[in-house]
Parts: C-alpha cells; structure tokens; sequence
C-alpha cells in the first residue's frame, strides 16, 4: 500500500533544490504563521538539559493538566506521538471492520482502517454543495443500518461501526453546526456504532468543540493535536479523548516513551500563554478574509471556499494542469498543496495555507502569473 501524501515537505525540497530551509515558505502544511510561542520556546530551551533522560512513559503531568483544563478523567485521555499516531492504531485497538469516512478528508483514516483489514467507505462532500459536509447522507446511512437486523449489509460488507469526521474538515475548511452534529451522534448510537472526530483545527472556532462532551456522550471519541495552532509540528504530540476503557485498549498499542521531553514541555506552557491563542485567533480572522478575498479576485480562479481553519482551498479551472503550476511554484520556493490526491475531489483544487500579509502577496503573485500562463 502506498502511503498518503502530505504537505509540509520542506526538508526535501530544500534539499533537491540546494536551498536553506529557510528561503521556502510552505503553504502546503497548515500551522499557525505566527510561529513558536515566545513562553514554549523558552520552555523547550529550559527542558534541553533533561533529554539525558528517558520522558515519562505516559506523560502524566500533560495528561493531568489536560483533564483539568478540559474537565476529562484522567483514564479517559491518551497522549501520542503526533495525532497520527493515535490514528494508525485507533482501528487495530477499537476492533473496527467497518469505518465511513466522511470525506473528501485526511487520508491517513483510510489508510489507518486498511492497516487493521477493515473495510473502508465515503460518503463524499460535493463542490456544487461547497463541500458542506453531508451529515444527512451519514445519518441516512446509519440509519438504514440500524434498521436492518441481518449480519450483513446489502453489499456484503460487515456494518459500519466506525464513523470519521474531520472538525474543521481538513482540506474544505468546513464545520457542522450543533444541531447537525446532535443528529449525526444520534444515527450513529442507533446504528451502534462510536464517532471518531479529528478537531486538529478547532482552536480557529473553539466553540465548535465537542471535546467537552466526551465521557458524556457515549461512542464518542475526540482528537486534538498541538501541531497546527501552536507551530511544533516537528515535536509531534496530540492526544484522544474516549471512553476509559476503549482509551485504556489504544495506551495499549502505543510504544513506551511515545511522547518526548521537550514537546511534553512544549504542550505544558502552550495551553497557558492565552494572549499568544488570542492573538493567533484574531489574526487568522482577519488575515483569511483579506486573502480569500485577494485570491477571488484572480483571473481563472473558479472558486475560494469559506474556511473556519488557517487554511483555504481553491478551485481552479478544468483545464488547468495542477501538478504543473505546483511544481512552478516549487521552482520559486512556493509550496502548495495539490488535492487530487484527496478521495472525492475529482476537479482541479489546491489548499493554502493563511501565513503572514508580505508572504500571502508574494503567492498571490506567483498564482496569478501562473494561472495566466495556463489559461
């Protein structure tokens, strides 16, 4: 099985191009553009002096702070090395068969179901629909599901037992309102089965949050990572929150000494420092808007979707050769990312990333050249 491709490969662009790091802006990977938070990086430098030793093996302080802040028992929470991490083993320790996706989406859920043999189904958001996600189609799903007794479902699969939603969706930039989500929990308990939701981008629009309702909403499952808001991707660390004793199954799979001592420094100051989430937060909102705005206004450009993330996807005309423009930009040390490779996106489409206004400038330039170029 080939693995899914990513943004944020700077290392090896950088590399092929015999350029620093430094001179690619990555508008491929979605992190917050105000980079490092002053207080973690001076809690980064203070715990270098203790990578003598070995982390904690679940790292207890994180998670004890985590519970608290989040008013989740301790035993319902699971610290990992990346929120990938979490997701390659939550199929193979939940005993998942069956998992839908709700897509077009971050293609490690299909990869992680394949790794654990289980069978793996979309239902798919549409451009003509602005990729709002289709909870009616789940819930029409689920409920036709749970009003069959047999074994089996019409197409010989096993019945789903897994649902994946991405909160904001991850390329579309997309969320469910409350009562959608009500609906959505409801089809799926009745069908029997439990709801994994990836909230790697909710601190954009925290009161879409769902984390709170865990060990209080049976089936569900809630995932958050430190990567995109607070700019430490290359420390990997995210965490899950379920169930005690299906949380207890995952610890389980999760090598010893998962999450080193400088990103469990790192998420201990970053949940502390509310001027620097703040700031992020007003910033994005005012910053996605004018760039949205800026990109609608680009000859050729077809589409810009609203985003609730730091991130916005385009639709590009039919005609235009997206792997091309992609490597042109790369030529100019312009990384984006091209999302045909995203399961239910069948038209010509690209994600940006929101970074700073001058940075913002110089890719609405270069897109705006290339475009003309392939019209």
């Amino acid at each position: 099985m080939s693995l899914p491709s990513h943004g944020g490969n700077v290392h090896k662009i950088a590399r092929s191009q015999g350029r620093s790091v430094k001179r690619v802006l990555d508008f491929s990977a979605s992190i917050n553009p105000l980079g490092l938070s002053p207080a973690v990086r001076r809690a980064i430098q203070q715990s270098i002096p203790l990578a003598i030793h070995y982390p904690e093996i679940d790292a207890q302080p994180l998670q004890q702070q985590l519970a608290e802040i989040h008013k989740i028992p301790e035993a319902c929470l699971v610290i990992g090395n990346g929120s990938a991490e979490l997701i390659s083993v939550i199929p193979r320790a939940l005993g998942t068969r069956h998992g839908l996706v709700i897509g077009p989406t971050f293609m490690e859920f299909e990869r992680a179901l394949t790794l654990a043999e289980a069978h793996c189904t979309y239902v798919h958001a549409t451009p003509d629909a602005g990729y709002a996600p289709p909870i009616e189609a789940v819930c029409t799903t689920l409920d036709r599901q749970a009003g069959t007794k047999r074994n089996k479902n019409s197409d010989n699969t096993v019945p789903v037992d897994t649902v994946f939603l991405c909160h904001p969706n991850s390329p579309t930039g997309q969320v469910i309102s409350r009562k959608q989500f009500d609906r959505l929990m409801t089809s799926v308990q009745k069908a029997g089965a439990r709801i994994i939701v990836d909230e790697a981008f909710i601190d954009y629009c925290a009161s879409r949050s769902v984390l709170k309702n865990v060990g209080k909403i049976e089936g569900l499952f809630v995932l958050r990572s430190f990567t995109k808001f607070f700019a430490i991707p290359g420390l990997r660390i995210g965490y899950l929150g379920g169930p005690a004793s299906e949380i207890s199954a995952i610890r389980s799979l999760l090598p010893p000494w998962s999450v080193n001592i400088l990103a469990s420094a790192a998420a201990e100051t970053a949940f502390q420092d509310k001027e620097y989430q703040r700031q992020s937060v007003m910033f994005m909102n005012l910053e996605r808007k004018r760039f949205r705005a800026c990109l609608q206004h680009i000859p050729h450009v077809q589409r810009v979707y609203p985003s609730s993330a730091n991130f916005l996807l385009v639709q590009l005309p039919v005609h235009c050769p997206v792997s091309l423009l992609v490597h042109e930009l790369c030529e100019q040390g312009l990384l984006i990312r091209d999302c045909e490779n995203f399961a239910g996106i069948n038209v010509p489409t690209i994600r940006l990333a929101v970074r700073r206004p001058k940075e913002n400038d110089r890719l609405l330039k270069a897109l705006t050249r290339g475009l003309l170029k392939w019209s």
